[in-house]
């Protein structure tokens, strides 16, 4: 999978098993492949390509995830069953029913040779849904021992049961996308650790601006994505006379008060993705909230969202449920994903 915060491939070679309805994982290698600045400018700049320019981006991005998927499975001994490929987002917008990953399922199975599972959104947001948030169902099978799973990655997005134990999950906020966009301000990929963002100053008039948005009072199934950062978030932070240190210093407590807001009485949350790192940014959520915050060994925090998609592949194939209606508000469960078989002939 490839997250919006565009930091590279995740590939996870991972195991799943079945005991009387509870599953069992392992992630049995791993692996990052840091994008060049070439395919971040391209995987940037495709949304404001022609149509003929997308479907050629389109084949071409399969190919590179299918030779990077070569590359990271030799000296393999048995080779997978399936690839589970979300691909990476160019377009998010249910509202007008389509959301469209990048990375042609079909190029990715025919440069393996393996079965792939693709386009696991457009199945729920034809049905109505959000199409998003996909990981909630890995979060309540997998991580069930957990109130709540927190992941923050380019968008922070959690979930948990409600009293009823039925899944309620949802995009909170932009996060390593607004931080990492910062920072590469200054020449750097990221802020480490929020060293940069811990040496400045809150500006109390941005921080309520950027606080105030109306996205986060809304209810019920939501995302966001690059589409609402850019419109909504963008203008606050840019071309305002601000010290990059004092405008990281400010996104990272609003990131965290947004945050904690939604953490309300938790007892136990689970945090990964790469916001887990940003010690700075950690600091600041558990100064908010009383939730006792878990931050799980590296592995997990790298590749929980790459060990979910391939957990949703299994699903799909097994022809099992793997879109909850109750967290992304479409018209009922799903079984979603496109699959291109490969003969095993």
């Amino acid at each position: 999978m490839s997250g919006t915060s565009l930091d590279g491939l995740d590939i996870a070679l991972c195991e799943f098993e079945v005991y009387d309805k509870s599953y069992n994982y392992s992630i049995l290698n791993a692996k990052t492949i840091s994008y060049s600045k070439h395919w971040k400018e391209k995987l940037t700049n495709v949304k404001n390509t022609s149509a003929e320019q997308y479907f050629k981006l389109n084949a071409e991005y399969g190919k590179f995830i299918a030779e990077n998927i070569n590359e990271f499975l030799k000296g393999v001994v048995e080779i997978p069953d399936a690839i589970a490929s979300h691909g990476h987002t160019v377009f998010h917008q249910p509202q007008f029913g389509f959301s469209t990953q990048i990375g042609c399922g079909a190029t990715i199975a025919a440069h393996t040779g393996i079965t792939t599972v693709c386009d696991l959104r457009s199945l729920d947001v034809a049905n109505g849904g959000q199409g998003a948030p996909l990981v909630p169902i890995g979060d309540k099978l997998l991580f069930g021992k957990y109130e709540a799973c927190l992941n923050i990655g380019g968008i922070a997005n959690i979930s948990f049961d409600d009293k009823s134990g039925k899944r309620i999950a949802y995009d909170i906020c932009e996060a390593n996308m607004l931080l990492n966009y910062l920072a590469e301000k200054t020449g750097q990929d990221y802020d480490k650790g929020g060293d940069i963002a811990r040496s400045g100053k809150v500006n109390s008039e941005l921080l309520d601006k950027l606080n105030s948005q109306s996205y986060y009072s809304q209810t019920g199934a939501k995302s966001i994505g690059r589409e609402w950062f850019e419109k909504t978030i963008l203008p606050l932070v840019e071309n305002n006379g601000i010290a990059i240190k004092d405008l990281l210093a400010t996104s990272t407590e609003h990131i965290a008060q947004i945050i904690a807001n939604d953490l309300g009485y938790k007892k136990n949350v689970l945090v990964t993705g790469g916001g887990a790192f940003n010690s700075f940014l950690m600091e600041r959520i558990k100064a908010k909230t009383t939730c006792e915050i878990i931050i799980p060994e590296t592995e997990t925090i790298n590749f929980k969202e790459a060990l979910i998609f391939a957990f949703l592949g299994y699903l799909r194939l097994n022809e099992k449920v793997n879109t909850l209606s109750s967290v992304t508000g479409s018209k009922s469960d799903s079984v979603g994903g496109a699959v291109y078989l490969i003969s095993k002939r």
